[in-house]
């Protein structure tokens, strides 16, 4: 059959398949919108080089001004002494193992942040320089004179912030109670010290010293540096007025002699019989063991 023989009606059935073929009315491509094109996306800013810096110097500086808010109230770098001539001294004994600018090393720790009060115990005692390595520092004689302990706190409270020389007022006694020190000493150090302040053993070779014969002002000064294994009691802990009541203590108890023979702690002649009796009964019963075997 021709073209010509085609029904008008006929040329709709065409539609279909033209459009299946893939033709596209002309109208359709007026109508058609135009392919959006895709919008460039934004790294957040933490996933920035420079963002990532920005965030970092924030933090850092947040760090800072909350430290400053709550850095301990008795931080000082002042101290009586030349820092000058002090740091002479300290490059002189203390540098081969606490660093040339204090930074410690593998042979001793940091003094950054430790104060002049932690360099006056430390030297003062003779427990620095140290002779030689062990469980802990022994107290020894002292090597430097008064004002070369005060030049060499004076150089290390450059370093950094940290417990600063008890005053003349804070070593006044006059107005200590020595019941209520008495109360703290018993439940604060009497676990290393002996309630009688003189001392014990520890683990691992350490030992807690006497504090009888130890000065007003080294015992106010271990208190705030805590030195060896003995805690730090910042001013938050213990208040100055606290601290003094635990010296006037230390310093009554230690005036008054022993009830018993030969101390035991100061326990008393009571303990002292209840040992006597425990080890001459201990002796007895050895002999007794020994001339049994003897005989057979």
């Amino acid at each position: 059959m021709s073209d010509s023989n085609m029904r008008p009606e006929d040329s709709s059935d065409l539609a279909p398949a033209t459009a299946a073929a893939g033709a596209v009315e002309p109208d359709a491509v007026e109508r058609a919108p135009a392919a959006a094109v895709p919008a460039r996306t934004r790294k957040p800013l933490r996933r920035r080089p420079l963002g990532a810096s920005l965030l970092l110097l924030v933090a850092l500086g947040l760090v800072g001004a909350v430290y400053s808010l709550f850095a301990p109230a008795n931080a000082d770098v002042d101290a009586p002494g030349s820092a000058q001539a002090g740091r002479e001294l300290f490059l002189a004994n203390c540098s081969s193992c606490h660093g040339t600018q204090g930074q410690g090393s593998s042979a001793g720790p940091t003094l950054v942040g430790v104060g002049a009060a932690s360099v006056e115990f430390q030297v003062g005692t003779g427990r620095m320089p140290l002779a030689q390595p062990g469980a802990q520092a022994p107290r020894d004689y002292v090597r430097f004179s008064d004002e070369e302990i005060a030049d060499m706190a004076a150089y290390v409270a450059t370093l950094g912030p940290g417990p600063s020389i008890p005053s003349d007022e804070d070593l006044d006694l006059s107005e200590a109670d020595v019941t209520r020190g008495g109360d703290i000493f018993r439940t604060n150090c009497t676990m290393c010290h002996n309630y009688a302040g003189s001392g014990g053993a520890l683990t691992e070779g350490k030992y807690a010293p006497s504090v009888n014969q130890t000065s007003p002002r080294h015992i106010y000064e271990a208190m705030l540096t805590g030195p060896q294994n003995m805690p730090v009691f910042a001013d938050s802990q213990l208040t100055p007025e606290m601290k003094r009541d635990v010296i006037a203590y230390i310093k009554t108890s230690s005036e008054h002699p022993s009830p018993g023979i030969t101390g035991l702690g100061a326990l008393g002649p009571s303990a002292e019989g209840l040992f006597g009796w425990v080890v001459a009964l201990g002796l007895l019963l050895a002999c007794a063991v020994w001339l049994t075997q003897k005989a057979k």
